[in-house]
Order: structure tokens, then sequence, then C-alpha cells
């Protein structure tokens, strides 16, 4: 009472004790009456000086502008280093390296086995290079022999002195080089896998094969024609340079024009919106079925792969077999289309495009067919119908899609965290992932095939081969969208959401078992972009009737396999073919690979009996659009969209 009465004031409150945690004041809550804890560093709690004297430089929360200005920034930086790298992570290559490295370096054991190695392949290189020599260097029993998929050394010049030395020392090369980045203990399995596809690549490149000087063929036909091969190859390579810095389409793509030579089977688009035409095609038979088919090929390729030419086109022959078609014709996006999303794609996609079907052919069931990311996207639609207590699918019919991206193939190299940061900061700056990164990706695939073979045929030996329609289509590359790309990456490549029943249709987690229509899966035996084995899983996700098909070739060519149809090997096509029902016990891809023997021929027909035999009896055709439900006849086939570059 003194003091107030002496004063004139009220004692002010104690402020709470503050204390810095990480950068930020912290209130201490204390007792006024609490002596303060002693402190060398002057006045205040933990030697902090006092509230009153307190001043912080900066502010404690970074605004939202420095937020943004610092991603946009790296973001720039990576996108910048990308155009530099084509697309690939210096981060994520070097942590792959340096997880092998480091674990082969502290692995002495594994470093005496591959010395071990070294030696005994000299030893087998000098005894091979010692009795091709007492030989005369006629052919001798080699050290080891190529992969039956390598056709670099299949030429008989490569067993004669003195070019089988070289094919022999790099085969040697490329065996233990194969010991020494794999099986290293404790190496992730991911990195492990980059590191041998990086070593396999830079091998690739330094193949005998692609040394004119150390190339039999190559010498043999520049004397034979004076060099004339070779004024050949730099005018080849001069063209596809030209063509390259231009952007002009390659010679193929001049000589098949949609519409023209290609994607010439008749028809009519009947609907249309920012992301999609709908093409039905006119039927060639007195009765159809009553079942529609309807396509949804992938937007990462023009949709004309399933209309070529007419005689490989597989809409001609569905059609001809007396069945309804609708065929998606996705958009070319732009840097305007960057926020399109996975699932505008379903929803622009495939729902409109049934809507617009159930508009044409009313009250019947469709079978839904969808080829690589386009039959993704179709199971994720088919899971999600007993949810919406709908049943419109008749059939689902996958042409070499996958469900499950836990064994994605050689694909997966190029998507890890660091990689997808990485990709995403390229699309971010442009919008859209370019066509080139996506060609790129898939020749490092496969280099000795669509690089080094091709640079040694067409630059070296001079032969260009003659255009064909699947080339053509080759060269009419797609864009991606920024966001749509992204999110297929994160949730379906990298976290595997929809195997995994994460992954979400109208806000609902959607699962492959409540697919319970007939299914039709189609794998090819040397898929790299689908591997068949990965494919073959939707028989495991599903609780349904599954017919699987196995057939031979590729991602492309394996389901572009008319009848009739004749390989470069000179060999027909075959496939294997068999049906688990919904009760049967679940056999592993290599239990049913033994258990099915090849067929030979197209696989086309046997999928055709398959829709039959889940369609109706046969009736008059549809109409052609249905202009009194706002469906009328826009254009005819093939669209507008299509030739969009």
């Amino acid at each position: 009472m003194t003091d107030r009465i002496s004063t004139g004031r009220r004692p002010k409150a104690a402020k709470p004790a503050l204390k810095l945690v990480g950068g930020e004041a912290v209130g201490r809550s204390a007792d006024p009456a609490a002596p303060a804890p002693a402190s060398a560093g002057g006045p205040g709690a933990w030697g902090v000086p006092a509230p009153s004297a307190l001043h912080l430089p900066f502010p404690r929360v970074e605004s939202h502008a420095a937020r943004t200005v610092a991603d946009v920034v790296d973001r720039a930086s990576h996108a910048a280093a990308a155009r530099v790298t084509q697309g690939l992570s210096p981060a994520a290559v070097t942590l792959a390296y340096m997880d092998w490295a480091l674990h082969l370096a502290t692995s002495p054991g594994k470093s005496i086995l591959l010395a071990e190695s070294a030696l005994r392949k000299w030893a087998e290189f000098g005894r091979f290079a010692l009795s091709s020599a007492l030989n005369g260097g006629a052919p001798c029993p080699v050290c080891v022999e190529p992969a039956p998929n390598d056709r670099r050394f299949a030429a008989d010049d490569w067993k004669h002195l003195p070019f089988s030395l070289a094919a022999q020392g790099f085969l040697l090369t490329e065996q233990w080089w194969k010991e020494a980045t794999t099986n290293v203990r404790g190496v992730s399995p991911h990195h492990e896998r980059v590191v041998e596809f990086a070593a396999r690549q830079i091998l690739d490149m330094a193949a005998p094969s692609n040394v004119p000087a150390l190339n039999p063929e190559v010498i043999r036909r520049t004397a034979e024609e004076g060099g004339a091969n070779l004024v050949r190859g730099f005018r080849n390579w001069s063209e596809d340079a030209t063509a390259a810095f231009s952007g002009r389409r390659e010679g193929a793509g001049e000589a098949f024009v949609p519409g023209r030579d290609v994607a010439v089977t008749p028809g009519k688009v009947v609907f249309r919106n920012r992301l999609m035409e709908l093409i039905q095609y006119e039927p060639t038979t007195a009765s159809v079925r009553p079942e529609p088919v309807l396509i949804v090929p992938a937007w990462i390729m023009k949709y004309y792969i399933l209309d070529l030419s007419p005689e490989n086109s597989l809409v001609r022959h569905l059609v001809a077999e007396g069945f309804t078609v609708f065929m998606i014709s996705w958009k070319n996006p732009t840097e305007d289309d960057r926020d399109i999303g996975f699932d505008d794609y379903r929803k622009l996609g495939i729902e409109a495009a049934m809507g617009a079907v159930a508009a044409i052919v009313p009250n019947v069931k469709v079978h839904a067919t969808g080829y690589c990311i386009g039959g993704t996207l179709l199971a994720t639609a088919a899971a999600a119908e007993p949810q919406n207590g709908r049943g419109r699918f008749a059939s689902l019919t996958l042409f070499a899609s996958q469900t499950d991206f836990h064994e994605a193939g050689e694909l997966t190299l190029f998507i890890d965290d660091s990689q997808l940061a990485f990709l995403e900061d390229m699309m971010w700056e442009r919008g859209f992932l370019d066509t080139k990164q996506m060609a790129g990706a898939f020749q490092m695939l496969r280099s000795t095939d669509l690089v080094w073979s091709r640079i040694l045929r067409e630059y070296l030996l001079g032969e260009r081969p003659p255009a064909n329609d699947l080339m053509a289509w080759n060269a009419d590359a797609t864009r991606m969208p920024f966001r749509m790309h992204t999110e297929y990456l994160k949730g379906l490549f990298l976290k595997n959401d929809l195997a995994e029943g994460r992954y979400k249709v109208d806000g609902r987690a959607v699962a492959l078992e409540d697919v319970h229509v007939p299914l039709f899966a189609v794998g090819t035996e040397t898929d790299h972009v689908a591997p068949w084995r990965s494919v073959y899983k939707i028989s495991l996700l599903t609780d349904t009737e599954v017919t699987f098909l196995l057939t031979s070739g590729g991602h492309n060519a394996g389901i572009v396999s008319e009848p009739g149809h004749v390989g470069r090997s000179g060999r027909e096509r075959r496939y294997r073919i068999g049906t688990k029902g919904r009760d049967d016990v679940y056999v592993d891809p290599d239990g049913w690979l033994a258990a099915h023997a090849p067929q030979d021929g197209s696989w086309w027909p046997a999928w055709f009996a398959w829709l039959g035999q889940h369609s109706g009896a046969p009736g008059a055709p549809p109409p052609i659009g249905a202009p009194d439900k706002g469906l009328p006849v826009l254009c005819d086939a093939p669209g507008g969209y299509v030739l969009e570059e």
C-alpha cells in the first residue's frame, strides 16, 4: 500500500519470461514472485535479454511472397539443368552411384570375386586369341555367346580375326560389368537397377559395332562401294538433323497422312469437348451386335495406332466383325492445358464418351476397351461403377495396360522422389512434357535397337528402311499436361495407389476387386513399357473372370497384329491364351506361361470371338450420331484433334 500511495501508479503485471527455440521467441509461464534463474549473460531467463531489449532483425515467419519466389527460383534452376541433362536428375544418378560405390568399397569379398572373375575372363580371352591365331583366323569356340536378342555380332565376319577379338573382348567386359553392378549387399534394388542400366548404356555406346574401323560390315561395304555408303549415310544424317532442328516430322510422317493414308476407316465425329473428339465408325455389315465397343486409347499417342492402313487397322477388322465401334481421339495438349489433371481425362474422356454412346445406342451396356494408360484410366472408371450404383459395362478389355506398378519394368528407373521432382520442374516451366523427352526415355530403354543399330544401318551402311505406317505414327508424337503427368507418376507409378486401394474417384477410394464384369487382358512378350508380368497382375487384383492373352511382339507391334502378319524375322505372330474363373486358384505368371502352349497366328480373331460370346444377338445398326439429343455429326473421321501437332 505504501508503494501505491507514494508513486501514484499501479504496479505493472510481470511479463512471462522468453526463451529462443529455433529462432522463435517462446513464452514461459512463470510466477511473478518466483526469482529469475541466475545467468552470466545479464538479466532475463536463460541468459536472454529482457523482452523489452529483444529486437529480431527479420520477421519470424517468412512471407507468402518469399516462399513463392523461392519456389520459382528452385523450379527455374531445375528446369534449366533439365535442358542440359535431357530431363535426367543429376542428384538421382549421383545417389544411385554413391550407394553402389560405397557398398562395393566396403565389401572386400565381392571385390575379391570381381578380381577373380576379371583374371578368369582374361585367361579365357587369351585362350580364344591363341586358338584363333593357331587356326589361321578361322572361327573357334567362343568365350561367351551374345544374348539371344543381341544382333550386333550376328554377321559371319565377326567370327573371324581380328574382329572376333573385338567382339569377344566386348562381350566379356559387358559380362564383368553385369557382375560388378549387381548383387552388392546393401545396395537398394532401385539404385542397383539404375547403376546397371547406366553401365549398360555406356557399354552400348562403346560397342565395337558402332566404330567404323572395327565393324567388318562397314569396312566391307565401304570397300565394295568406294565410300558411297558413307555419302548416303551423311545425307541421311543431314536430313534427320534438319528435321529435328526445324521441328518437321520425319520422312515417314510425310508419307503417311491421317485421313489420307492412315486413319481412313469411314466414320463421323459425333461429339467434341476441350479434351477429346468421339468418332463413331460406319457399319459395314447388315446387322451388328447390340453392345457397342468404346475404345479409349492412350493420350501419349495418337489414336490411329489402332486404325493404321486398311489391312492392319484393328478398327476396320472390328467393324467388319459386326460391331458398332466408337473411338476417343485425344487433343494434343499445349501450355494452356497445363492444369488438366488425371481425373479430368476420366470425366471429359470416358464419362463424356459413355454419355454420348448411351444417347446414340440407348439401353445397352458397352464393351469398354483401353490401351496403355487409357486402359489404366478405364480400370479406375470400372472400379467406381459399383460405388456409383451403375452397371454400364458389358465387359472390359485392356491392351498392354498396367494396374499395378510395383513391377513396371525399366521405366521405373526414371521414377523416384528425386527424379520426379526434377521432371516435375521441367514440365512446370513449359506446362507439358515435351515429345522429345518421352521419345528419349523410350529410346534409352532399347538403345541397342532404337539408337545404335539405326546409326549403323542408316549412317554407316547408308541404308534407309522404307517408310511404313507404324513408323509414321511413331513420329507423330503427343505431349502430356503438367498436372496430369505429375499426378500419374506420383499417385500410380511411385505410390501404386490404384493397386493398393488409395486411388479416389469422386472423393471415394476405389478397389479393382469391385470390377465384376468379364475381363480380357492382353500382354506382349517384349514390352518395355508395360511388361507382361505386370499386366498379368490384373488377374490377381480383380474378383471376376479374367481371360489373359500373351502375344509376341512389343508394346505397339504386338497389339497391331493383323491376321497374316509376318514380322521382320519372317515368322508369323503367335499367342497364348487362358481363362481364370472367378473361383479358380491363382497361378503365377511363370506357371501360367508353362501351362499354355503358343498358337500361331494373330490374336485378333480370339478377341473378336470373346466379344461375341459376351454380346447379344445381332440386329439393325444404330444411327450415326443423335441430332435430336444434341449429338449431330460434326465432321468426317479422323476429325481435327488428330491433325494437331
